[in-house]
C-alpha cells in the first residue's frame, strides 16, 4: 500500500507522512510541484531518522505519477466525497491519494481516480491536517486488508 501526496505545500506534513510510511510499511509518492524546496530541513526534522526507512518516489506531475502507478487502484480522500472511508473495501495494493493542504486536487485529478472517500467528521469543521488524515486512512486500510505491521 502507498500514500500519494498531490502537490504538497508544507514540508512538515511531508516529513510526518514519510515517518508514518516508515512505521507502517507504506511507500510515499510525492506529486510535484511541491510548495517548498525538497532539501528543506523541516522535512528531515519531521521525518527524523525514519527518512531512510521509507521508499519515497517523486513524480514530475500527476500524469507521470499515473503512468508510474498504472494498474494500481487510486483512492482519493476528499471532503467532497459522500462515501465514508470506513465503508470502503481496501486492497493491499491501493494507493491512498491526498490533495494539497490549501485546495485539495484539481477537478481533472478528481475525475481520474478509481474511488473517492471521505473521513467522517463533525459538520461544523472543514478538514483534518494532512498528516493526521493520512494516518487515519492508512491505519484503516491496512487493518481491513490484513496488512498491519506486527
Amino acid at each position: 500500500m502507498r500514500i500519494a501526496l498531490f502537490e504538497p505545500e508544507i514540508a512538515g506534513n511531508v516529513g510526518a507522512v514519510m515517518r508514518l510510511g516508515a512505521c507502517m510499511g507504506a511507500g510515499v509518492d510525492l506529486i510535484e510541484p511541491m510548495g517548498f524546496a525538497w532539501d528543506d530541513r523541516r522535512v528531515r526534522r519531521a521525518a527524523m531518522d525514519y527518512i531512510d526507512q521509507v521508499e519515497v518516489v517523486r513524480h514530475s506531475g500527476f500524469e507521470a505519477f499515473r503512468q508510474a502507478r498504472a494498474g494500481c487502484r487510486l483512492v482519493l480522500f476528499t471532503t467532497k466525497a459522500t462515501q465514508s472511508s470506513y465503508d470502503f473495501e481496501y486492497r493491499p495494493d491501493d494507493v491512498l491519494l491526498f490533495g494539497k493542504e490549501s485546495a485539495g486536487v484539481t477537478d481533472a485529478v478528481r475525475a481520474s481516480v478509481d474511488a473517492s472517500v471521505r473521513l467522517p467528521m463533525r459538520p461544523e469543521v472543514r478538514s483534518l491536517n494532512l498528516a493526521t488524515s493520512a494516518a487515519i486512512a492508512l491505519a484503516e486500510a491496512l487493518r481491513q486488508s490484513g496488512t498491519l505491521p506486527g
